[in-house]
């Protein structure tokens, strides 16, 4: 029976006790306990006695030569292991990590995917030991009640804060998979695009960021009014539209930044050239008030800072407009790339 105080006991059991309560259910042994913790034998019986009156239940019957598991000690023993492991586990991570420089960004899903993920091997090359963590979310994280170092957002200027720097601006164009158009007629004018299936958000209005993709904004803006496609073909996300067009699914309204390297490759081509209507909307990176002048973080900004321009170079933008200039932070030396690029 389980005398009543032990009962009314609430207070967290001792590791050390713990690990010595595994230690003997393993070997069934106080010597080879003992050998293995580093104790004396008389030590790690006083550490039982102290559990079993901790819990107020036998955890082990002894013999003259041996002990075994009550069946008490039997369940103890199936919750101790999994808990011990999952402490060392986490313990040996932070002592792996100890030290280590890392940057977390917070994004939405589209421009990690189409604009950040594929250009991050260039960063990890010249910096193998800076971790970067990405948070991919369409709900604004707000930096002040987080330990996210860096925000990359999609925003009118005038929403943006004060101390952001703003990355490109830029135009939406109809794009298309090259295979798709091979064997048609060419396209001169908007009328042009009833032939084909136009590829949109399934939910145009259901944020700023995919209305902006709404053909018929292209539509007005090109004075064409109203169109009805051959078919059309709907997403929930920006990068899957993309997608479907590569693969020769239909024409996509598509944010020219973000698709340059699909553009240059190939993979996609402007449909009708000299049509580009230009979005309210900019890019921008914010510094969180924790992430300081961290020489890591420095280092990204600067990296990024380095993409952003090239981007503006293959859209055909002008340097950064609407924002102050960025900030400097303690340089990184970057290592050797592994490879040349």
């Amino acid at each position: 029976m389980i005398p009543s105080q032990a009962r009314q006991r609430t207070r967290p059991l001792s590791v050390g006790h713990l690990r010595a309560f595994q230690a003997v259910a393993r070997h069934l042994n106080f010597r080879l306990a003992a050998q293995e913790l580093a104790l004396t034998q008389s030590a790690v019986s006083r550490q039982i006695q102290a559990l079993e009156e901790e819990i107020g239940v036998a955890l082990f019957l002894r013999h003259t030569r041996a002990v075994e598991l009550t069946s008490a000690g039997g369940d103890l023993l199936g919750a101790v292991v999994p808990a011990l492991e999952r402490l060392d586990g986490t313990v040996r991570q932070m002592r792996q990590n100890a030290g280590r420089k890392h940057v977390a960004i917070t994004t939405w899903a589209s421009f990690a995917s189409m604009w950040l993920i594929p250009r991050l091997e260039e960063f990890q090359d010249q910096y193998p030991d800076i971790d970067i963590r990405i948070d991919t979310s369409d709900a604004t994280i707000d930096l002040d009640m987080s330990d996210t170092d860096l925000a990359l957002r999609y925003t009118h200027p005038s929403k943006a804060p004060a101390h952001a720097v703003r990355m490109f601006g830029e135009q939406l164009a109809p794009v298309a998979s090259p295979w798709l158009l091979k064997d048609g007629k060419p396209l001169n004018a908007a009328s042009d695009l009833a032939r084909f299936t136009l590829i949109e958000a399934g939910d145009i209005h259901r944020n700023r960021n995919v209305e902006i993709l709404a053909w018929q904004r292209w539509f007005d803006a090109n004075h064409q009014g109203r169109l009805q496609a051959k078919r059309w073909l709907y997403f929930d996300y920006a990068y899957q539209m993309v997608q479907a067009a590569i693969a020769g699914q239909g024409i996509v309204l598509a944010r020219m930044p973000l698709i340059s390297e699909s553009l240059a490759s190939g993979d996609l081509v402007e449909v009708l050239p000299g049509m580009r209507i230009d979005s309210p909307l900019s890019y921008w990176r914010i510094l969180g008030p924790r992430a300081g002048l961290r020489p890591e973080v420095g280092a990204f900004c600067n990296w990024l800072d380095v993409q952003a321009a090239a981007t503006r170079a293959a859209t055909g933008e002008e340097g950064p407009r609407d924002g102050p200039p960025a900030p400097t932070a303690p340089a990184v030396r970057p290592a050797r790339s592994r490879r040349s690029r």
